[in-house]
C-alpha cells in the first residue's frame, strides 16, 4: 500500500513541538520559583496538599500530542489503494559519490561533499521520470540507494550521506564504477549513465578500466571535480568549528588537491564528459544538457493511485486528547492511585 502526505511541506509546523517544550518547562521552573517564594519546600505539601505535580506535566504533554496530531493531519496522510502499471520514459542515472575525509576540504563552500550534495539535490528536482541511483564509496563502496524513481526517497538517502559513513580510508574510484555498473538492470533497455563525483585524490584502483568497461556496457560515464588543484588544508572539525588541520607523520600539513587530469581520462574512457564544479551551477548544467541529448526509452512502472486522505483519525485523536487534557484535573486523586495511575510522593 503507498503512503504519501499530500501537504508535505506543512509537517515543517512539527518544529515548534520542541519550542512548546521548552515553553513548558520554562513555565514549570517560573512556577516552582514563584511557589518557594511563598514558603520552604517542606511547608509546600501543606499549603497546597492537593496539587498533583504529575498530573500537571501530563496536561502539557497530552496537549503537545494533540498538536502534533493536529499538524500531521494539515498535511492529511494518504493511502494508494490502487497499484497500476504506468508507462515512463526516461534514462537511468547512478550517482557515484565520493565521501572519503579529502571531501571535508574547505575550497567549496560550506565542503567538497556539501557542495556536491547540492548539486545532486538540483539534479533530482530537474529529472523527470528518470531513474537514480546513489553509490558511496571511500576505500571501499556500497550502494546508498538502489535504482528509483521515488525522488522524495534520494533526496532523504542523499541528506544522510557524510564522510563517517565508511570507516576505510581511500579513493577507489574503479570499484566504485564497478559497483555502479552492476546495480543497474541488465535487461533494461533504458540508456544508463554514470555520474562520478570526486576530487580524484589519493586513487587506489584502475579508475580508467573500469570506466571503459563500462562504456563496453553501453554506460556512458561522466566525471565531475571538486575542489581546486592548487589545494587547500584538510580541516579537523570539532563541534562544527575548524579546530586544525590535518598534518602526515612528518608534522607537515596535508594539502588536498583535485586530481583533473585522472578525471579527465576517466571520463574519455566512459565516452563521457569531465566537468569541474564551481559555485555557479554552470558544472551541473552541462551534464544535465548531455543527459538530455541521450536517447529515453520508455519502460513500465508500478505506482499507486486513487489515494484516500486519512486526516480524519488524526483529527479525531487530537479531539480526544484535547478534551482528556481539558477535563484533567490538577488535584490528586485517590482511585487514580490507587490504580497506580500519576503515582507521585506526597
Amino acid at each position: 500500500m503507498g503512503f504519501r502526505f499530500e501537504n508535505i511541506l506543512f509537517l515543517y509546523g512539527l518544529l515548534i513541538i520542541p519550542v512548546l517544550l521548552f515553553a513548558i518547562i520554562f513555565i514549570l521552573r517560573w512556577r516552582n520559583r514563584t511557589l518557594l517564594k511563598i514558603a520552604e519546600l517542606p511547608l509546600l505539601p501543606v499549603i497546597i496538599p492537593h496539587i498533583s505535580r504529575t498530573k500537571i506535566i501530563w496536561r502539557y504533554i497530552l496537549f503537545c500530542i494533540s498538536i502534533a496530531l493536529l499538524i500531521i493531519a494539515i498535511a492529511n496522510p494518504q493511502f494508494g489503494t490502487k497499484l497500476e502499471e504506468v508507462k515512463r520514459k526516461g534514462i537511468e542515472i547512478m550517482i557515484v559519490l565520493d565521501v572519503s575525509n579529502s571531501m571535508r576540504a574547505q575550497d567549496l563552500a560550506p565542503n567538497r561533499l556539501e557542495n556536491a550534495k547540492q548539486s545532486i539535490g538540483r539534479l533530482i528536482n530537474n529529472l523527470n521520470d528518470d531513474k537514480i541511483g546513489i553509490v558511496v564509496f571511500a576505500g571501499q563502496s556500497y550502494v546508498q540507494l538502489p535504482i528509483t524513481t521515488d525522488y522524495s526517497s534520494a533526496k532523504l538517502f542523499l541528506d544522510n550521506i557524510s564522510t563517517d559513513m565508511i570507516a576505510t580510508q581511500g579513493t577507489a574510484i574503479g570499484s566504485a564504477i564497478d559497483l555502479a555498473r552492476e546495480s543497474f538492470d541488465a535487461k533494461s533497455e533504458t540508456q544508463k549513465a554514470i555520474i562520478v563525483i570526486t576530487d580524484g585524490e589519493n586513487h587506489e584502483d584502475d579508475a580508467i578500466q573500469a570506466a571503459k568497461t563500462a562504456a563496453e556496457n553501453g554506460i556512458n560515464v561522466f566525471t565531475i571535480g571538486v575542489g581546486s588543484e592548487a589545494g587547500v588544508p584538510l580541516p579537523i572539525i570539532i563541534n562544527g568549528a575548524v579546530s586544525s588541520y590535518r598534518k602526515d607523520n612528518e608534522g607537515n600539513t596535508i594539502i588536498s588537491k583535485l586530481n583533473a587530469t585522472l578525471l579527465k581520462d576517466v571520463a574519455a574512457a566512459g565516452k563521457g564528459i569531465y566537468v569541474q564544479a564551481g559555485k555557479s551551477q554552470s558544472a551541473l548544467n552541462v551534464v544535465m544538457n548531455e543527459l538530455n541529448k541521450m536517447d529515453k526509452k520508455e519502460y513500465a512502472s508500478k505506482k499507486y493511485t486513487d489515494y484516500e486522505g486519512r486526516f480524519q483519525f488524526f483529527i479525531a485523536a487530537c479531539i480526544v486528547l484535547l478534551i482528556v487534557e481539558s477535563t484533567l484535573s490538577e488535584r490528586k486523586s485517590k482511585l487514580l492511585k490507587k490504580l497506580n495511575l500519576f503515582n507521585e510522593k506526597e
